[in-house]
């Protein structure tokens, strides 16, 4: 009776947080996704679940380093579910001041019971009392490597934020690390095919919803203040889309027409291809590709629900021979890729990625782009981009290409000038623009 009492006492949020921070790191499941699905919540109850859940993912390494401070264990040693409770609680103690230290170490306390681990209880209670009382203690305190305790402070692999380094800078390396740790800005566009822009955008105005037009790409829109509730009910019923401006743009630099055939070879869930749709008035003929069913009957449903009627969705297993005989005006390859660049979004892919998952997927992505080239029409537009910051996953993969005789040359996009490379790329950064990191190439074919 007296262990039902402590663990009925478990908020809402925090169990909610606890179960689907088991599901990320028992099933690799992301986290966004399944806060997305957190109906039978309030909204409160649901806001504070989304803020504990991705700010444990964040801030992982440096929760991490007390945990096993605190607990004198290593932490990898621990059980799952008793690290998890032990992160929520660190969490909560270190970064959320309105939550009373007690709840933080109750409830925590409460979800190891409740997950059949008693013994740990009191460990997890010592702990986490232990850590209350040392609030002002520093991330990385002790440690002399300098490298070692700047992952620590910032919360990112080692070996990712030495890679930062030598791509940025470390100052750069470490604003673009601390950015991640930032929730992203909700950004969205008005869906042209079902509602007027300026129409909506005053409606949205008269229910409280201030937003402010991006500066970098056109038609982007970024809430400033008001529901967001608001604008999820719109989008739920098409008349706009959630999207970051830097996506939104990779669709700008195709440059279709209404007239003009399209190819998207991996097109899933059907941002760009359904923004495609929208920017030719659903009188182009786009072919939307993707390798699995599920994710393409995804994106039938959301463009069936934005009216985008001129995309067919085919299964495609683009590392193959592509199964068209014809060619296509415009080709976007949108390579699936480390993510590193959407790390706001998804903190888990820190905790997951390793450096040869960066060397893996720079070989797939040859190889998607060598297949996608082949599809271009003369003086037809392939553009690649990625949500990678890697350089090994955007600038080497088009230098290879356009090395290897490929009958393609680089062409200047038309992109603010800020987002523009001295080699003609587009790049984005979190800590820069505000916006996913994203990589693009547009080139030409001239054969």
């Amino acid at each position: 009776m007296k262990q039902k009492s402590q663990t009925s006492a478990i908020s809402p949020a925090r169990l909610a947080a606890f179960r689907i921070l088991r599901r990320v790191e028992e099933q690799e499941a992301f986290a966004s996704a399944l806060v997305a699905g957190l109906d039978d919540l309030s909204p409160k109850d649901r806001a504070l679940a989304q803020e504990i859940t991705l700010g444990v993912l964040r801030w992982q390494r440096e929760i991490d380093y007390f945990i096993a401070r605190y607990t004198r264990r290593p932490v990898e040693k621990l059980d799952s579910p008793v690290r998890i409770a032990l992160r929520l609680g660190v969490y909560q103690l270190r970064h959320l001041a309105r939550i009373p230290p007690s709840a933080a170490v109750n409830e925590s306390v409460s979800l190891v019971k409740r997950a059949r681990l008693k013994s740990a209880a009191p460990m997890v209670n010592a702990a986490l009392r232990n850590a209350a009382r040392h609030l002002t203690d520093e991330a990385g305190e002790g440690i002399e490597d300098s490298i070692e305790k700047k992952s620590i402070e910032v919360s990112h692999p080692r070996w990712m934020l030495e890679r930062w380094i030598k791509l940025l800078g470390e100052d750069e390396a470490l604003a673009l690390a601390a950015a991640n740790n930032l929730s992203p800005p909700l950004v969205f566009r008005v869906n042209t095919l079902r509602a007027d822009e300026d129409e909506t955008l005053r409606a949205l105005g008269e229910e409280g919803v201030r937003v402010e037009q991006s500066e970098f790409v056109p038609h982007a829109f970024t809430l400033r203040s008001g529901q967001a509730s608001k604008i999820a009910r719109r989008a739920a019923s098409g008349d706009l889309y959630i999207q970051d401006e830097a996506s939104q743009l990779v669709s700008l630099l195709v440059e279709a027409k209404p007239d003009h055939r399209i190819l998207d070879l991996c097109a899933a869930p059907g941002s760009k291809s359904s923004h495609l749709a929208a920017l030719t008035r659903d009188r182009a003929w786009i072919i939307a590709c993707d390798l699995y069913q599920h994710r393409l009957a995804t994106l039938a449903q959301n463009c069936q629900i934005l009216g985008a009627h001129s995309i067919d969705a085919v299964a495609v297993d683009a590392t193959n021979d592509l199964p068209f005989e014809e060619k296509f005006d415009r080709v976007l390859l949108d390579a699936p890729c480390s993510g590193t660049g959407t790390l706001r979004r998804n903190p888990e892919i820190k905790w997951r990625l390793t450096r040869e998952d960066i060397d893996r997927l720079s070989q797939l992505q040859t190889a998607l782009l060598d297949r996608a080239a082949r599809a271009v029409a003369p003086r037809g537009r392939l553009v690649y981009s990625t949500c990678s910051v890697e350089a090994e996953e955007n600038e080497e993969v088009i230098r290879r290409f356009l090395e290897s005789g490929s009958a393609f040359r680089l062409i200047e996009p038309r992109a603010h000038p800020s987002l523009v490379t001295d080699e003609k790329f587009v790049r984005t950064f979190p800590h820069r623009h505000n916006s996913d990191g994203f990589f693009a190439a547009v080139m030409e074919r001239i054969d």
